[in-house]
């Protein structure tokens, strides 16, 4: 089994920057991608970026593009989502989530991803 553990998450101004981690621990040799997820209240989750584990290749939702970037550290089995330029609707619980094995599916589709972390909150003030 995999476990996954978000944090960086917090209260910051518009136009500021947070890093959010997702720490996974346990059977993690196989891991395919890594996705970032995020749900504001009442609103469904919206896929935010993605990232190929061996290759490092990325995703990101058109909404986040040039203002965040996401990465890896394949030693300490550790995703990160850097933020910045944050803005208000930017304000959600955030999360990872892990696919283990090749898939064709985009990474944008939540349903494939087999792990799934707590969820961080993230609010920017106006």
């Amino acid at each position: 089994q995999v476990q996954l553990v978000e944090s960086g998450g917090g209260l910051v101004q518009a136009g500021g920057s947070l890093r959010l981690s997702c720490a996974a621990s346990g059977r993690t040799f196989s891991t395919y991608r890594m996705g970032w997820f995020r749900q504001a209240p009442g609103k469904e989750r919206e896929f935010v970026a993605g990232i190929n584990w061996k290759t490092g290749s990325t995703a990101y939702a058109d909404s986040v593009k040039g203002r965040f970037t996401v990465s890896r550290d394949n030693a300490k089995n550790t995703v990160y989502l850097q933020m910045t330029s944050l803005k208000p609707e930017d304000t959600a619980v955030y999360y990872c989530a892990r696919r283990g094995l090749f898939t064709g599916q985009p990474m944008a589709v939540a349903q494939h991803y087999e792990t799934w972390g707590q969820g961080t909150q993230v609010t920017v003030s106006s």
